[in-house]
């Protein structure tokens, strides 16, 4: 075997190990991104936008973590992915896919409505408010973020249960948790913090886990190998 077919397997077995901790970087940055839009903006749509004179740095912070929070989420699909190999569910996950998609893309939206609300007050604060394109706009932040994104990611949640339940990828434990979760965003009415918090919490115990059983393998195989160089 040459020297870049060793380099390239070394790569390999390594890039899964170290992209595990995409999820725990996603958790960290979407909940403390989402903690300071939601101890800033007030939860209720109909608000006076005395926000946006007075925490417009805090939002515009929150907002700037939430574009590295989206890659670091692109790259714990990959992860779930790579760790279903030849047994991933074409069904399953097509739906497992789209939905982590759509939550992306939703996140994004209303994180670019929140950025322009801001924008556009820090040019025409009065215009902004009495023309009534605020409250229209926030009602609308809040419905993609509350109601739509949730939903999409209590079905992401769904669908890789049903992966790990079939497969037995995961420990029941594990799967078990993600089917009470994924309900609870589903079900879920209203806009309470700790129930959107959910989602990145459940990630990072994915990551963990993850995390932990590829570093093990890792040893395992280790010393397997020097064991084989002994011999």
């Amino acid at each position: 075997m040459t020297d870049g077919q060793l380099n390239l397997t070394h790569q390999k077995l390594k890039t899964p190990r170290a992209a595990a901790l995409a999820g725990i970087l996603f958790a960290v940055l979407f909940s403390s991104s989402f903690v300071l839009i939601r101890l800033s903006i007030p939860a209720n749509p109909e608000d006076s936008g005395t926000w946006l004179k007075d925490n417009a740095g805090t939002v515009t912070l929150a907002l700037s973590l939430l574009p590295f929070a989206g890659i670091a989420f692109l790259w714990f699909m990959g992860v779930v992915r790579d760790r279903m190999g030849h047994l991933e569910d074409q069904f399953f996950s097509t739906v497992f896919f789209g939905s982590g998609l759509l939550f992306l893309a939703m996140t994004f939206v209303s994180a670019a409505l929140a950025g322009g609300v801001l924008a556009t007050y820090a040019l025409e604060p009065s215009k902004l408010i009495d023309s009534g394109m605020y409250t229209l706009v926030r009602t609308v932040m809040y419905r993609i973020t509350n109601v739509y994104a949730i939903k999409m990611a209590g079905v992401f949640m769904i669908s890789l249960g049903t992966i790990w339940a079939r497969t037995r990828l995961m420990p029941r434990w594990l799967t078990f948790l993600t089917y009470v979760l994924a309900l609870g965003l589903l079900l879920s009415i209203g806009s309470n913090l700790w129930v959107v918090l959910m989602f990145p919490a459940w990630v990072c115990a994915v990551s963990v886990y993850m995390l932990a059983s590829n570093l093990s393998k890792g040893e395992g195989s280790t010393k397997s190998e020097i064991r084989n160089n002994f011999k």
